[in-house]
């Protein structure tokens, strides 16, 4: 079989030559085609992607030009905003998500304030950690939400709780600087940081702060917004709120606070701790000039009143609020959580203080710490008053509150000295004496203690009476151990006295250290009546809407001091004024009594006192127990209880200490040797008659007790040296 040989394709073409045809083949040669106009040779088009790129070449220069950039720029800008948009509301919702659901969402009770009113309703202090009241904006100055709206937010009306406008200044003014020096948050925001979070400077809390500022601006009014900021925003030194700022700063409500003033709380918001007027007065004033120029710019104020308000001059203000009416505020908020527990809404505390009378009291001590202090050597003073049923009309802790709020009337414990000695005669008495008993003012010895004068001088046989009111301390001693000191801590304890007291015969002196406070109520009785007091300063306490938490009630009055003791007691007083010790708080046709107090080396210097309204006692010394340069109660202590007590007393009729005591006419007798008193062995066996003695030998012998209604005789050595054997006494005083 022959061999096939692989077959031969032939293409068809018309440019090759024509050769021989077979005679099956069918060809078609240039003449068999139609005729045909010739054409002009163009290259052969170009494939492809360069083709298309030709083509949107000529597209674009047909739309070329301005319309067709900005088509471009519009595209474009959209893509971007659409794709923004879409990331922000992811950002947001993001974010959103670590929130809570927002139908939980509620503004946060602002802390409680406890409003303390006087006895006629004025205002005394608010307490609480905003340190003011809640206000109504239309209860506030009407310059207060301009000024803040003209430097926070001008467009805080126009906006929905963002503003772009100035969000973006504020971003090309940090950027210029190369730092933060702007915030663009809106008042809405600002609260919504306040309200809910923590100012830390995150991502997280700014897109936060943006949401609750949307629900904040769809739940709340603008009004409604603004007046909730200004309650709650901080204005520097302790201050939350306008009311509270307003009152620290210029000691008068929000509503009363004038267009420089304002600008001024205004400015404060960029920086309240460093802005303070009670820090830098200079900065504050400074910051208040923007704020005004600020105003003026937009036409919210007039160029005249700018021009006004720029010439007030920012004062220093107090590092802490002042005035003596605050020492009382701070007890009041001591006793608040003792009556009705802890706050947990704004209360109405209504108090027995009277506003004249404390004011009187606060311009008494200081204006003698003024004028005598350095003198003096005195730095501290302290008032209580009150009324016979123990109501406090006036405390005064210090001199000033602003410097000190340490509250000397009420938790400073410090010897009465003499002062305490009305209770040791009321216990004497009690016992029987009476304002004639005769005791001997000489030398005493109890145990290893002597007790001498203030002026180191000795007057013989005297009455009771005579002793309480020259304060002579060998008497008062001599009583404490007639007594017992047992039986004159339970007479301080029935008249008031609750601090802890020595039971030793120098009590009689008043060592044992209690507050002014205490020593005051104790004299209560003596006015009186005779009848226990409660001193209290709290009346009642209701809530902002009126529901009565607490209120004061009168409980059974016991009787304390008997009608007897009564009356001898307030006229032996009324001589410690009259002729006495504390002649300085003579009230001239005014019944009044009281006694004096001065401590060794006169470290504190007291009086108090009492006419039938008020009972009053003050107290002059120094923080340190240092000595003061002969401060005693007769002297600054009874001068500022007068000056205080003759206005205090102005509008109360001339009335008589309770009381009838007529005393006994008698003479002090001559006094007689007795056994074992007033010297050696050798000179008590005598018998004879002493006033046919030497003078110098009566002297001496006249250190003898005598009585004339017969009471018994002190213990102890009185006048002279101890003999053997020694006594119980001795043994118990380590004699």
């Amino acid at each position: 079989m022959a061999k096939r040989g692989k077959p031969t394709r032939i293409e068809p073409s018309f440019d090759v030559p024509a050769r021989k045809r077979s005679s099956g083949e069918l060809r078609v040669d240039a003449s068999d085609r139609v005729a045909a106009a010739p054409r002009k040779t163009r290259k052969p088009a170009k494939a492809g992607p360069a083709r298309r790129k030709q083509a949107k070449k000529k597209t674009t220069r047909k739309r070329g030009g301005f319309m067709g950039f900005f088509g471009k720029l519009t595209y474009w800008s959209f893509v971007l905003c659409l794709w923004g948009g879409i990331g922000l509301a992811a950002v947001l919702g993001y974010f959103a998500a670590t929130l809570p659901q927002s139908s939980t969402w509620s503004i946060p009770q602002r802390p409680p304030n406890a409003r303390i009113v006087s006895a006629d309703g004025q205002l005394i202090a608010n307490r609480g950690l905003t340190g003011g009241a809640t206000v109504r904006l239309d209860e506030m100055s009407p310059y207060i939400p301009k000024a803040v709206i003209a430097i926070e937010d001008r467009r805080f009306h126009s906006h929905f709780g963002f503003d772009p406008i100035g969000f973006s200044r504020a971003m090309i003014t940090n950027l210029r600087a190369g730092r933060f020096v702007q915030g663009g948050s809106t008042l809405t925001q600002q609260l919504a940081k306040n309200l809910f979070l923590k100012p830390e400077r995150t991502i997280e809390r700014k897109v936060q702060e943006l949401i609750l500022a949307f629900w904040l601006e769809t739940k709340y009014s603008k009004d409604e917004i603004l007046e909730i900021y200004l309650n709650r925003v901080y204005f520097g030194s302790n201050a939350y709120g306008v009311d509270a700022a307003s009152r620290r700063y210029f000691s008068k409500p929000a509503s009363d606070v004038n267009l420089a003033e304002a600008a001024l709380l205004a400015g404060l918001l960029k920086a309240p701790s460093r802005l303070s007027p009670a820090r830098n007065p200079e900065l504050a004033e400074e910051r208040a000039q923007i704020v005004l120029a600020s105003m003026k710019q937009q036409n919210i104020i007039t160029d005249k009143q700018a021009a006004s308000a720029m010439t007030v001059q920012a004062k220093k203000a107090k590092r802490f609020w002042s005035g003596s009416e605050h020492y009382v505020a701070d007890l009041v908020m001591k006793q608040v959580p003792e009556l009705i527990g802890e706050l947990t809404e704004d209360v109405v505390v209504e108090t027995t203080l009277n506003m004249k009378m404390q004011h009187q009291a606060g311009e008494v001590i200081a204006n003698t710490l003024k004028e005598h202090g350095k003198a003096r050597k005195v730095s501290q003073g302290a008032l209580v008053s009150m009324t016979p049923r123990g109501q406090i009309l006036a405390l005064v802790g210090g001199r000033e509150y602003s410097e000190s709020q340490y509250n000397r009337a009420t938790e400073a414990k410090r010897q009465p000295g003499s002062a305490f000695k009305p209770i040791v005669y009321l216990a004497a008495l009690e016992a029987g004496r009476t304002p004639e008993s005769v005791r001997q003012d000489a030398p005493v010895r109890i145990g290893k203690w002597t007790p001498v004068n203030y002026d180191r001088k000795y007057r013989g046989p005297v009455t009771l009476d005579t002793a309480l009111t020259k304060s002579l301390n060998t008497v008062a001693a001599q009583l404490v151990m007639e007594v017992g000191p047992k039986t004159v801590v339970e007479t301080a304890k029935r008249l008031g006295i609750t601090s802890d007291l020595t039971s030793n015969a120098s009590i009689a002196l008043g060592t044992s250290e209690v507050t002014l406070l205490e020593l005051t109520s104790a004299f209560v009785p003596f006015a009186n009546g005779g009848e226990g007091v409660d001193p209290h300063v709290i009346q009642r306490i209701t809530s902002k809407g009126g529901k009565v938490l607490y209120e004061r009630q009168q409980k059974p009055i016991p009787t304390v001091i008997r009608q007897r003791e009564l009356g001898m007691m307030n006229a032996m007083m009324k001589h410690v004024i009259t002729q006495g010790t504390g002649r300085a708080a003579n009230l001239g046709s005014r019944e009044a009594a009281g006694k004096t107090g001065t401590t060794q080396s006169s470290r504190d210097g007291l009086f108090v006192g009492y006419t039938a309204d008020i009972v009053t006692g003050v107290w002059y010394g120094n923080d340190d127990n240092s000595a003061t340069k002969k401060v005693t109660g007769g002297s600054l202590p009874a001068q500022s209880w007068k000056t205080y007590m003759t206005a205090a007393n102005s509008n109360h009729e001339l009335a008589r200490l309770p009381g009838n005591y007529e005393p006994q006419v008698a003479a002090v007798p001559r006094a007689t040797p007795q056994a074992g008193i007033g010297g050696n062995a050798r000179d008590n066996a005598s018998d004879g008659d002493v006033s046919r003695l030497p003078a110098s030998e009566q002297a001496r012998r006249r250190r003898t007790l005598s009585e004339v209604d017969g009471a018994p005789r002190p213990t102890g050595n009185v006048g002279g040296q101890r003999e053997k054997p020694r006594s119980i006494l001795d043994i118990i005083f380590g004699g």
